[in-house]
């Protein structure tokens, strides 16, 4: 998700590229999303349906969530982005200025969603998974997600971390509970530990 910094005002979300969230710097004005841009805000209160095929399997809405977030400058579709989550989700990233202590942002896949569409209309962006480690208990799943960032897709990587995401299953499928998440920098190298494969579930 876009990571935060003391630049302007991300994910993967990872690091979306959030207003005072980009690794990269993100104008502070926002801008008007386009028209063809989806609603982050579903009509009813309740998430859009998923696709089935998000939602079938942990690595299926893993890879949703990256892919939904992913793509060349244009705008994102963020009732399939809304679909992943359960009722009252939360997305925190943890904002480290030049000075003082680390802090945190919160917010919903809706105001994540009204933060971003701005930047992703005008830029860039892919994100994928570098590895997982995954731990469950009954309906409560937890993984950590190493991720890394591009504007392009076979450009540079701009900004690498770790989401922490929790995840529920209700028996008929997957919802994201929680994204929270934290970039590599100086002095907050990602651990090997967290550099290994990827156990597919």
């Amino acid at each position: 998700m876009l990571r935060l910094t003391t630049v302007s005002v991300g994910l993967l979300l990872a690091g979306l590229m959030l207003e005072g969230l980009s690794p990269v710097g993100v104008a502070q004005e926002k801008k008007e999303a386009p028209a063809t841009t989806q609603s982050a805000t579903p009509a009813n209160g309740t998430a859009p349906e998923a696709n089935p095929k998000d939602v079938q399997s942990l690595d299926a809405i893993v890879a949703a969530i990256y892919d939904v977030i992913s793509g060349p400058p244009g705008a994102r579709d963020w009732n399939r982005f809304n679909s992943l989550f359960a009722k009252e989700a939360r997305l925190i990233a943890v904002r480290v200025p030049k000075e003082g202590k680390p802090t945190l942002v919160v917010m919903t896949p809706a105001s994540y969603a009204e933060r971003a569409r701005a930047y992703f209309s005008e830029h860039g962006f892919f994100e994928h998974e570098l590895s997982r480690k995954t731990d469950s208990y009954g309906a409560m799943t937890h993984i950590y997600t190493t991720y890394e960032s591009r504007e392009t897709k076979d450009g540079k990587p701009i900004d690498r971390g770790i989401n922490s995401m929790e995840f529920f299953n209700d028996g008929q499928r997957w919802w994201c509970v929680e994204i929270y998440w934290d970039a590599e920098r100086a002095g907050n190298p990602i651990p090997e530990k967290y550099l290994g494969e990827t156990r597919k579930q």
